[in-house]
């Protein structure tokens, strides 16, 4: 008889991390190669949050993923777990044509009402800028685009700060007017402040009173979402200061088992540390 190769069991973490820090934990729902659920069951024993990734819009209805949904909401309440939710990246809320922001307002509502009855901590969202840096008109134009489209946006949120804005390639303060107009908060990532050479310290203390969630990883090269030891002394230090007293959602937003197993352990580490302060 042939010998079958048989598929190899799917690595879990040593040790549950839940409760232990004083901010939620989670990772995302890409760590193992499968669907939502199976990623949940295999990683809600050991994390305190899961953050939902949704980075392309759902085409029409979706069936099956509702029933998926409700059996996260049932794994929830069985693990003792809660969401945040990534919505969509395939459609742009500050594009230039105003249809296709009104197509990117009604992509992410439909994530929003899909998830709703998990009651995620955040909603996370993109606002990419497309323009001239070094034109005022420019910055000015994709701000007005920014209001008018989170407006609409946060009809489909009673509570607009469970919308967190993440920065991306620009400076965060570009947009903070808008934030602080719509009540909206700040998911600050670690991995696009230091690939585009911003300072962690410097942007949470501008994004101060605002910030819901932090993205972890570690970055080195040019690329991020790399294992957290993969961060310079320097960029550890000013995440240490970063999340002292903080209590609000870190997700280590890493895509496989290893990253995931090393960022932990480091993570471990550099909580040891004594903060410099910020």
């Amino acid at each position: 008889m042939a010998n079958v190769k048989k598929n190899p069991t799917p690595p879990l973490l040593p040790t549950s991390y839940k409760g232990r820090y004083p901010f939620r934990l989670a990772t995302t729902s890409f760590i193992y190669p499968d669907h939502y659920v199976p990623n949940v069951e295999k990683l809600g024993p050991y994390v305190d949050e899961i953050e939902l990734l949704f980075f392309e819009s759902l085409r029409g209805a979706d069936v099956a993923l509702e029933r998926e949904i409700d059996q996260l909401a049932r794994l929830a309440e069985r693990l003792d777990l809660t969401y945040n939710v990534h919505l969509p990246t395939d459609v742009s809320l500050t594009d230039a044509d105003v249809s296709a922001r009104r197509k990117a307002v009604a992509a992410l509502s439909q994530v929003i009402r899909l998830t709703a009855p998990l009651s995620p901590s955040t909603f996370t969202l993109h606002l990419p800028f497309a323009g001239d840096g070094r034109n005022k008109a420019s910055i000015t134009a994709f701000q007005s685009r920014a209001m008018e489209s989170m407006a609409a946006l946060c009809r489909f949120q009673e509570k607009p700060d469970r919308f967190s804005v993440e920065n991306l390639d620009y400076p965060l303060a570009w947009v903070l007017p808008v934030i602080e107009e719509l009540s909206l908060s700040v998911c600050i990532d670690v991995g696009h402040l230091l690939v585009n050479g911003f300072s962690v310290t410097d942007t949470c203390r501008l994004a101060s009173g605002h910030i819901s969630a932090f993205h972890l990883m570690g970055a080195a090269d040019g690329r991020d979402h790399l294992a957290l030891d993969r961060l310079s002394e320097s960029h550890a230090r000013e995440i240490v200061d970063a999340l002292q007293a903080f209590n609000g959602v870190v997700s280590i937003e890493v895509f496989n088992f290893d990253d995931l197993a090393r960022s932990l352990l480091h993570l471990e580490h550099l909580l040891r540390l004594q903060p410099a302060g910020i």
